[in-house]
C-alpha cells in the first residue's frame, strides 16, 4: 500500500518520449505541435504531406534503437534515479520510443530532461551514438495521483 501524500506531489509520473524522427506531425497515430498541446485537446489528424514534409526537413535519419542501445538507455535511467533517490516503478525502452514510470518530489519536465540528457551522454560515450539528435523535442508526462493509476500505467508499461 502506497502512502497518501499531503503534500499535493502525484504519487508517480508516466514519463514518455520518441526518438528522433519516428513520429512526426501529420503522422496516421495523431500528434501534438506547438499550438495544440493543452491537456484534452484532439491530436492533430493524419496528414502525409504534412508528415513528408516534416520527414525532408530531418537532420538525419530517424533513430530506431538496437537492443544494445535499449538496454544502456534503460541502465542510463535506472542510474538517473538512483542518483537521485527518484523511485523507478517500470521502464520500458522500445525500438522508437521510451516509457517510464517513476516517483519525483521534482517537476515532469525536469525529470523527462534529466532522463533524456543522461541516455544520450551515456550512449555517446559508449560510442552507441554519433548522430546529432536522439531524441523528439518533449514528451509526454502524465501525472498519476492514485494508486490504481499507478498500476495501470505500470501494467501499460510492462505489459504494452
Amino acid at each position: 500500500m502506497i502512502e497518501h501524500n499531503p503534500y499535493n506531489v502525484p504519487l508517480a509520473y508516466l514519463i514518455t518520449f520518441t526518438c528522433y524522427g519516428t513520429w512526426l506531425h501529420g503522422d496516421k497515430r495523431g500528434s501534438v505541435d506547438i499550438k495544440h498541446n493543452q491537456f484534452g485537446e484532439a491530436f492533430l489528424e493524419e496528414d502525409p504531406h504534412k508528415e513528408m514534409d516534416e520527414f525532408k526537413r530531418l537532420r538525419h535519419l530517424p533513430v530506431y534503437l538496437s537492443q544494445e542501445q535499449r538496454d544502456c538507455i534503460a541502465q542510463s535511467i535506472a542510474h538517473v534515479c538512483e542518483s537521485r533517490s527518484w523511485k523507478l516503478w517500470e521502464v520500458n525502452v522500445r525500438t522508437n520510443h521510451v516509457h517510464v514510470v517513476l516517483s519525483s518530489a521534482e517537476l515532469p519536465k525536469a525529470v523527462l530532461r534529466a532522463l533524456k540528457s543522461r541516455s544520450t551522454i551515456d550512449m555517446k560515450s559508449n560510442g552507441l551514438f554519433d548522430q546529432e539528435k536522439l531524441w523528439t523535442r518533449g514528451g509526454s508526462t502524465r501525472y498519476l495521483w492514485k494508486e490504481d493509476a499507478l498500476e495501470a500505467a505500470c501494467r501499460y508499461v510492462r505489459e504494452q
